[in-house]
C-alpha cells in the first residue's frame, strides 16, 4: 500500500512560460564588476532564504538603479509566467481524493518558493532548499518532507512501513537521491522517452496499486 506521494516542482508540477533568468543576469552583472564566482556561491542561490537583491548584496554586487529595476522587472515577468501543468492539477486532485499524504521536494531559489505553495495550497508537506539550507539529493530534506506529511520511508520491499514514492524530472535528484532513503523514486519524461509521460497516467498507476 502506498500512503505518500512526493513530488519535485519545476518541471514536474510547474512550468515556467516566459524564462527571464533574474539570477543569470545577477550572476553576469557580479561578472561585469570583476567578482569571480565559485559554484558554490551560485549554488547558494538555492540554500539562502533572501530576495533577489538581498542575495546580490551577499554576492558582494552593488545594484544601481537602473540594474536594480532591471531584474526586477525580469524576475516579475518570469514568477507572472509560472503556470501549472494541467495534468498535474488532475493528478494531484485523483491522489487527493483516493486519501494519500501529498508533499512537494525541491531545489529552489526563495523567492520561487511563495508561487509553489500559492498554486499547490494544499500540500501535506514542503521541503525547499531555501528553507532547509541543503539540497537535492541530500537525505535530509526528502526525510523532512516525510516527517511534514506523518509518512516514514523505509525499503519498498519486504518493509512494515507504508512506502513512499517521489516523481520528478531529474535521475539524480528525483529517482537515485530518494531511493538512497528507502523512497521510491520515480522518473518523468515530458518527452515521451521514458515509461511514465505525464503525472495523470502515474496517478491512475497509483490509485490501481492501492486497490
Amino acid at each position: 500500500m502506498i500512503g505518500g506521494i512526493i513530488f519535485d516542482a519545476f518541471g514536474t508540477i510547474l512550468q515556467i512560460s516566459q524564462r527571464t533568468n533574474p539570477y543569470l543576469l545577477l550572476f553576469r552583472e557580479a561578472r561585469r564588476q570583476g567578482r569571480i564566482l565559485a559554484p558554490d556561491k551560485i549554488a547558494s542561490a538555492m540554500t539562502m532564504d533572501l530576495p533577489l537583491d538581498e542575495f546580490g548584496a551577499h554576492l558582494g554586487v552593488t545594484l544601481c538603479s537602473s540594474v536594480r529595476q532591471e531584474l526586477n522587472l525580469a524576475f516579475e515577468l518570469e514568477l507572472a509566467s509560472i503556470r501549472p501543468y494541467p495534468d498535474a492539477l488532475e493528478a494531484i486532485a485523483l491522489l487527493q481524493n483516493s486519501g494519500l499524504r501529498l508533499g512537494i521536494c525541491s531545489n529552489l531559489a526563495a523567492p520561487y518558493g511563495g508561487a509553489v505553495k500559492e498554486l499547490f495550497p494544499a500540500m501535506d508537506g514542503y521541503a525547499f532548499s531555501y528553507e532547509q539550507g541543503i539540497m537535492k539529493p541530500d537525505p535530509k530534506i526528502y526525510l523532512s518532507v516525510c516527517n511534514q506529511m506523518g509518512v516514514e520511508p523505509g525499503h519498498y520491499f519486504g518493509s512494515e512501513k507504508v512506502p513512499v514514492m517521489m516523481i520528478g524530472d531529474s535521475p539524480r535528484c528525483d529517482r537515485d537521491g530518494p531511493r538512497a532513503v528507502g523512497i521510491m523514486g520515480l522518473l518523468l519524461s515530458r518527452t515521451g522517452e521514458g515509461k511514465i509521460r505525464d503525472l495523470t497516467q502515474f496517478a491512475q498507476l497509483v490509485i490501481h496499486q492501492n486497490r
